[in-house]
């Protein structure tokens, strides 16, 4: 494979309904993850990290700040090809209305697409956290000779009824598929996963949501033969197995789908394990994101245990366990930190804004002094008083009110939010 003959379409996602609030001001790929980096940044690196330096962003809902971070972030050199671009949804003569689905949105982005030059379309969600090399599934869709390539993973029998399930032969042709396929359905779509994934009892295969697809196939199927279809996953796919070689990639590595609060907090949370399942800390699959100048973190008398922290950070917690402290983030004395996501701050206040807030009783932007906070998420630029006390657990109903909303046992802070002296949950 060479890097011309691919280019890239990360496909931005919906309204993101399933991640809100995070997703309140900003699209799903723009959702900051591990403190310093945002969604889209993983698609774009593992890209970046195959040899792949071409690349479409398609998105319609909240883009402003996932169009300000691309443009912060990714700009190659003036000699070579590269780019990330952003296609918004337009309104057009011949595409009235906005992205109906995953193939709408890449059938309506098409004509931009086709200015380029290659042989064959990479097709990828900005919501997935995983770290995989395209450059071998690109060499194997060449070497099978295949129309489609569905990168797979083996799964147990309980994600099984969320994900598309596919069946393969001996070759890794696909012979059927199946979307979210109900619990009774499921012993007739059990799969040879291989002795290292059976014993694990990942005996089905699930398409991840990532494609490979040649150039004259995708075109043809979005531009004539499924000119209706919206989605992939349960249009395109199914239809494309009787007439076209549609070939099953099987990836081991780890995975995981950001649809929703638990998933995203849990994968956050998994980073900060002694050996996490996606390693932040690998020479050769580096995670890029925007270069920011900012100055190293200063923590005084915390203890911390399996925690991330973060670029300038100024910490003064009695203890932090089990969390991720995001850029900027300030934790003032004798607070007790304990499985929390603190996304941190856009911003330093100064002494002087400081002082003027104190005098008009409102807290600095950060978190205050003597707290006690787990299972909480914190989004970006929260203010949260001294003496603030929210223990997250499935004790709690989910709810949404004015300044943060609880889904799954985890009370999520609104961005911008501000949580009162005193406040206890």
């Amino acid at each position: 494979m060479t890097s011309k003959q691919v280019v890239a379409v990360i496909l931005g996602g919906g309204a993101g309904s399933r991640l809100y609030p995070l997703t309140a001001t900003r699209s799903k790929p723009a959702v900051p993850i591990a403190g310093k980096y945002r969604l889209v940044d993983i698609p774009i690196s593992n890209c970046i990290n195959s040899n792949i330096n071409r690349m479409f962003v398609l998105t319609q809902y909240n883009s402003a700040s996932l169009n300000k971070h691309i443009k912060n972030t990714y700009q190659f050199s003036g000699f070579s090809s590269g780019f990330v671009d952003i296609l918004a949804a337009e309104q057009t003569p011949d595409s009235p209305g906005w992205f109906q689905g995953t193939a709408d949105a890449v059938r309506q982005s098409l004509k931009h697409i086709e200015k380029n030059d290659f042989d064959y379309v990479l097709i990828l969600s900005g919501d997935q956290l995983y770290q995989m090399d395209f450059a071998e599934m690109i060499d194997n869709h060449q070497n099978a000779g295949a129309d489609i390539t569905i990168a797979t993973i083996p799964v147990g029998e309980r994600e099984a009824t969320e994900f598309g399930i596919l069946k393969a032969n001996e070759t890794n042709h696909i012979t059927s598929f199946i979307e979210k396929p109900a619990a009774e359905l499921l012993p007739g779509w059990i799969s040879d996963t291989g002795a290292e994934m059976q014993i694990m009892q990942r005996n089905y295969l699930a398409s991840m949501g990532i494609y490979i697809f040649s150039k004259k196939v995708l075109f043809d199927l979005l531009l004539n033969e499924k000119k209706d279809a919206t989605d992939f996953g349960k249009e395109i796919i199914p239809d494309a197995i009787s007439k076209y070689k549609v070939i099953s990639y099987q990836y081991g590595g780890y995975w995981t789908d950001i649809g929703n609060i638990y998933s995203f907090f849990e994968a956050n949370l998994a980073l900060t394990m002694d050996i996490p399942p996606f390693n932040l800390f690998d020479n050769q699959r580096m995670i890029f994101s925007r270069a920011r100048m900012l100055p190293p973190a200063k923590i005084s008398g915390t203890t911390i245990t399996q925690t991330l922290v973060a670029d300038g950070c100024i910490i003064h917690a009695k203890s932090i366990a089990n969390s991720v402290i995001g850029i900027r983030s300030r934790i003032g004395s004798g607070s007790i930190l304990e499985s929390c996501y603190i996304m941190g701050n856009d911003f330093y206040e100064t002494i002087a804004e400081i002082a003027h807030n104190f005098e008009h009783g409102v807290p600095k932007v950060g978190i205050g002094d003597n707290c006690e906070l787990k299972n909480v998420i914190a989004d970006k630029d929260c203010r949260i008083g001294n003496n603030v006390k929210i223990n997250g657990g499935t004790h709690l109903q989910d709810s949404d009110h004015s300044l943060f909303v609880v889904k799954d046992g985890i009370v999520v802070i609104k961005k911008g939010a501000t949580i009162e002296d005193g406040f206890e949950l």
